[in-house]
């Protein structure tokens, strides 16, 4: 028997801009960060809990590239490949390939999810912070105190919140939350060769989220306030996981 439904929020783009110093912008590849989404998502399954993925428009969710890097995973193949498996099994066994469209997901079907998971990558900045339909979504879990993560660029499709209908203004001011920090944002910035032009941890605190992302947070620590449960990068994965879970099980 299922513990309960848990929503996963993927971002339909493929691509983030990168504007150069001669004034021309590049389109990166990225997509979900595999490891943000993978660990977190093997725990909610462990735990006996459905999911059910949803994006913008539906569309097929890209994986980013670099999140598939040995690199990122320290050298741990096996760790890789076991992330790399689970989207496999998602792909078979669930509708991680064809999301749902946020709009299908009516007012009385949120209901029935216990919580709701955004991981990162860079893709969340092109297409989660202003969708009046992930707003709404959000404001439903805001509101019934319901369990909800974010990690790394995630954090910033609560700005959602701002353009949901009939909204009060952003749901999560005065909260404390960690994200990618402008500090990591400037080395991605360095590799690229050009600005990013949207940061996750200036925009979260412009509408008055207040932004922890210390040395500590930077190495693997997550913040939790209220029913928000928040982290920096993939090192945080783990610890945003379980932590996601307990919050569930106590709701």
């Amino acid at each position: 028997m299922s513990a309960g439904k848990v929503l996963i929020i993927l971002s339909d783009a493929d691509k983030f801009p990168v504007h150069k110093p001669d004034g021309s912008v590049s389109h990166e590849d990225t997509g979900v960060f595999l490891t943000e989404l993978a660990k977190p998502l093997g725990q909610i399954l462990d735990a006996g809990y459905e999911v059910v993925f949803a994006s913008p428009t539906g569309k097929s969710p890209s994986v980013d590239p670099l999140s598939e890097s040995l690199l990122v995973y320290f050298g741990n193949w096996w760790s890789k490949r076991k992330d790399q498996e689970l989207f496999k099994k998602m792909e078979i066994e669930n509708n991680i390939r064809n999301p749902r469209p946020f709009s299908s997901i009516s007012d009385d079907e949120l209901n029935s999810f216990a919580g709701v998971f955004i991981p990162g990558g860079h893709a969340p900045i092109s297409d989660l912070g202003n969708n009046p339909e992930l707003g709404r979504i959000l404001l439903h879990f805001h509101n019934q105190h319901k369990a909800t993560a974010a990690i790394c660029h995630g954090p910033y499709a609560l700005l959602s919140t701002k353009y949901a209908p009939n909204s009060a203004g952003f749901a999560y001011k005065g909260y404390k939350l960690t994200s990618w920090s402008d500090a990591e944002e400037k080395l991605v910035e360095k590799m690229k060769g050009g600005e990013v032009p949207v940061k996750v941890e200036s925009a979260l605190a412009a509408e008055g989220a207040e932004m922890l992302t210390g040395t500590d947070k930077k190495m693997g620590g997550i913040t939790v306030d209220r029913e928000v449960v928040s982290g920096a990068n993939p090192m945080a994965a783990n610890a945003l996981g379980q932590k996601f879970v307990e919050m569930l099980k106590a709701h």
